[in-house]
């Protein structure tokens, strides 16, 4: 698996979450259904890692079918979390196409970041999600893909004034 270039503690993330061996997409039936149980697995394990590391990130659930994925991720600043909805669709070239990440309230924002609010990973993940087709999975690209995406991005967005935590709304005082 190639991991140049990732930091010692990412490298370590990645050494733990389970290489998936089923290479299937949504229209291949029974296959699929393989590949979903092996998703699952490596997300369930990859959320445990994070929660046992402190480091708890990201909630997600998968449509009955497997295709469409939704839940919030949220990124800490300053001692304040930034919570975000989370969103993908499954390509139907799926593994051999990474899905694309959406964060739809962070839409126009960032240059980082297509239309809809996908985020921007051709540069530095999609050709490493390439290179592990059909290995890497859900679990891989929120660890490759959205984990730096949000470190690189929130911090930004934040010191700039363009995204404000959910408390810096004016308050009334009352007398």
């Amino acid at each position: 698996m190639a991991t140049g270039g990732w930091d010692t503690t990412t490298k370590s993330t990645l050494s733990q979450i389970p290489l998936l061996k089923t290479r299937a997409g949504p229209r291949d039936g029974e296959a699929w259904t393989q590949r979903l149980k092996e998703e699952y697995a490596a997300l369930i394990k990859y959320m445990t890692m994070n929660k046992s590391n402190d480091n708890d990130w990201f909630r997600i659930s998968g449509s009955a079918d497997g295709t469409r994925w939704t839940g919030k991720c949220w990124y800490i600043h300053n001692l304040l979390r930034y919570e975000f909805d989370l969103q993908f669709d499954i390509p139907v070239t799926y593994p051999a196409t990474a899905p694309e990440i959406e964060l739809p309230q962070l839409d126009g924002k960032t240059p980082k970041m297509y239309r809809g609010g996908k985020i921007c990973l051709t540069v530095h993940f999609k050709p490493l999600w390439a290179k592990n087709c059909p290995r890497f999975g859900i679990a891989h690209a929120l660890c490759l893909g959205l984990a730096p995406w949000l470190a690189a991005e929130v911090p930004l967005l934040v010191d700039s004034g363009i995204i404000k935590h959910k408390d810096d709304t004016p308050s009334s005082v009352v007398s």
